[in-house]
């Protein structure tokens, strides 16, 4: 009888040390998660979002007086950024349905990898990161939700579903 209390309290013993284990886990991967969020975002713009100027891939003037008045969507992003090679579709559907500038930092030849892709939304290339500079963008994908009166309302460093990007479009139409 005794061996089995033993054993019941060495079993309980692992148990609970796994789970202290575990639980240290999570917390260290969440410490390093937001420490990175906070960094990451720390320097970026925040309030009135500056106006955007230059010729897009289609070779068209960008005309930032076009995007005023509704929801704007602006995707910073690189042809070499992985992440934003899972966004991309959700960036071409969303560009179909709302005001969509996206802008190609620190990319080169964005024109023929937007045709590789199969791609059309309207892309500024920064190739020198000169607007992610303004922006205070530090990595990619980054992107910004400016409101009808020009205003940044939310802003999202890393992957973002289009599920999430589309609600709050929408509910920055609604207001």
């Amino acid at each position: 009888m005794m061996s089995f209390v033993h054993k019941l309290r060495a079993a309980f013993k692992a148990f609970f040390t796994g789970w202290r284990k575990l639980l240290l886990e999570i917390v260290v991967i969440a410490i390093i998660f937001f420490g990175l969020r906070y960094y990451q975002n720390q320097d970026v713009l925040k309030g009135q979002a500056l106006p955007i100027e230059g010729v897009l891939l289609d070779q068209s003037r960008l005309d930032w007086a076009k995007y005023q008045g509704k929801p704007l969507l602006i995707h910073f992003w690189a042809t070499w950024c992985s992440i934003c090679k899972f966004e991309e579709d959700s960036i071409q559907s969303i560009s179909k349905d709302y005001n969509v500038l996206t802008i190609a930092a620190w990319s080169d030849d964005t024109l023929a990898y937007m045709q590789k892709q199969g791609l059309d939304f309207p892309v500024l290339e920064d190739a020198d990161g000169v607007w992610a500079n303004r922006y205070g963008i530090k990595a990619v994908p980054a992107t910004f939700i400016v409101n009808a009166d020009g205003y940044i309302d939310f802003i999202e460093s890393g992957y973002s579903s289009e599920t999430g990007l589309r609600l709050r479009l929408w509910w920055l139409a609604l207001r």
